[in-house]
């Protein structure tokens, strides 16, 4: 795979709202292989591949944003306080770096009350996000002169190569973005074409209320979906058996289910089939809470979109680093690529008479 790639997207900032330098990472890498880009009003990136035919449409959104916070308010000592944009986990956060893109951008630090000084009964519970200041370590009439409310924070997280593993912020959901640059970039170095025009879409602000999915959707209105994101990887110790949701190492993940998709029982057999036929392991995924851009493209197509999702299993999602396996990532790929050039082959009735393509 290409890790510098992978590394570029993921150490990237762009919180729901300010994908700014993510959307330019992803114009560099999609303008070379799409036949169009266009950025929307909410920002979406859409890149359109033509296909053998223009009789249907598909898309496939990953979503740009990562999890980050917004400026509520700077204290008469330069301490910010913060708004979440995006769920967290409170206590990963403690003692974090982060960046405050103010005017410049500034690294800062998460800070809560030092246990040293908290009381018993304090030290029995778990911070809130409200406990928590970002301290850039300046007075007040610096900070200002460079931070505004408003602005946007993100954490910092670089990325590392850990046995076969990448560990770096943000996998969520620059994993996805990876996988559809490289599975457009794989079927167009082969020559392929989709079955249909595919309209590969970069979402913005997924992370609170899967917004940029819906504006895309309902311009696209597609008949064919795929959502490309990442999953839980609950494989450590104290799981069990049936809350592992996914393993790192077994494959990618075909959604069965999530918190806001059932996802269509053809796509799941078709890519199944797939899998088996390519030999691309994968495994499937029950979420039970938590969804994806395939919530959003399933309902706001007139009539509904055939919706799948490719997911990538990941240990420790929305927390300060996360990390996913190598082979699964390039699973994903392939899974995602062998989608877009064998619709065809597929029975999509509902009358289906066999579950094997064609």
């Amino acid at each position: 795979m290409n890790i510098q790639l992978f590394k570029e997207l993921c150490e990237a900032s762009g919180a729901p709202g300010f994908e700014y330098g993510i959307r330019e990472l992803i114009l560099r890498e999609m303008t070379p292989l799409a036949d169009s880009v266009e950025v929307d009003n909410i920002g979406n990136v859409t890149c359109l591949i033509k296909g053998k035919s223009s009789d249907k449409k598909i898309m496939c959104a990953a979503h740009m944003d990562e999890i980050g916070f917004i400026v509520r308010h700077i204290d008469d000592n330069g301490f910010i306080r913060i708004l979440p944009l995006g769920g967290f986990d409170p206590k990963t956060l403690t003692a974090q770096r982060v960046t405050v893109h103010g005017s410049k951008d500034l690294p800062g630090c998460m800070g809560v009350k030092p246990i040293h000084v908290m009381t018993p009964e304090e030290r029995t519970k778990m911070p809130a996000l409200t406990d928590y200041v970002v301290d850039l370590g300046l007075p007040k009439e610096e900070v200002e002169k460079y931070v505004s409310i408003g602005d946007a924070i993100t954490r910092i997280g670089d990325l590392v190569e850990m046995g076969d593993c990448l560990n770096v912020k943000s996998i969520d959901n620059r994993g996805g973005c990876y996988m559809l640059i490289e599975a457009v970039r794989d079927i167009r170095s082969k020559g392929d074409l989709p079955d249909y025009d595919l309209y590969a879409v970069f979402t913005v602000q997924e992370e609170v209320g899967l917004r940029g999915a819906h504006a895309a959707t309902l311009k696209i209105q597609p008949d064919f979906a795929f959502a490309l994101d990442t999953t839980i990887a609950f494989d450590t110790p104290g799981s069990g058996a049936h809350d592992k949701c996914t393993v790192l190492g077994k494959g990618t993940a075909v959604k069965v289910y999530d918190g806001t998709l059932v996802t269509d029982s053809r796509m799941v057999k078709y890519m199944t089939a797939l899998g088996k036929e390519k030999d691309i392991p994968y495994q499937l995924e029950l979420l039970a809470a938590g969804g994806t851009d395939a919530g959003a493209m399933q309902k706001f197509t007139a009539g509904g979109a055939i919706t799948g999702a490719v997911s990538i299993p990941v240990r420790n999602v929305h927390q300060s680093i996360e990390m996913a396996n190598k082979s699964d990532i390039q699973a994903s790929v392939d899974m995602l690529a062998a989608c877009f050039t064998n619709l065809t082959r597929w029975d999509w009735s509902w009358q289906q008479k066999t579950r094997t393509l064609s």
